[in-house]
């Protein structure tokens, strides 16, 4: 019998560049071995939504041959590209998604000249269980807006504490209190 982590495949959805070594993204992908699927758009500096949508549809038809169930972890600008992809493949069976500091595409630090495309995303209802991480000081997203996304996508809301852009200028390494909420998702 298999336990219900040993069923559970990973789409990593970073943002622009992709998550470096210290980011929490990382560190979790080290940990799941085979069990992670990164994905590889062709315009990480400069993203384009449809390309980075087809990577996340690559990495889930990757993961989807490993595991029983697949699991989108999202962070920043990944986060439109994982509710995009979601909201484009309604019948695929995704077992969740892990939306973390999700940027506000019209907000004032919103990378406009580099990620144009991504500012036509819209939050819409999600087909799986999903949860919203988002931080108190957050530079790119409110609590408030990012609330309104958890809403609006039909997801759980987490507000983690003032952890920046929860990312590696975070200090926050492997993100145990992360963990415990991907986990909460996972085990639903």
């Amino acid at each position: 019998m298999k336990r219900w982590w040993a069923v559970v495949a990973y789409v990593i959805v970073p943002g622009i560049d992709g998550s470096d070594g210290q980011h929490w993204q990382t560190l979790w992908e080290h940990q799941w071995g085979t069990s992670a699927v990164r994905i590889s758009p062709a315009s990480w500096s400069a993203p384009d939504l449809d390309d980075w949508v087809g990577a996340v549809q690559a990495a889930y038809d990757d993961a989807s041959r490993r595991d029983n169930r697949v699991v989108l972890v999202a962070h920043s600008l990944g986060c439109w590209a994982a509710s995009t992809w979601l909201n484009r493949n309604p019948a695929d069976p995704a077992g969740g998604a892990f939306l973390v500091a999700p940027p506000d595409p019209h907000g004032p630090a919103f990378p406009r000249q580099a990620a144009a495309t991504f500012m036509e995303a819209s939050a819409q209802p999600l087909p799986c269980p999903a949860l919203v991480v988002g931080s108190a000081n957050d530079p790119y997203c409110t609590p408030e807006t990012a609330a309104g996304f958890a809403a609006r996508w039909d997801a759980r809301w987490h507000l983690a504490g003032a952890y920046g852009h929860i990312n590696s200028a975070s200090g926050l390494g492997p993100w145990r209190h992360g963990r415990e909420l991907l986990d909460s998702l996972t085990q639903q």
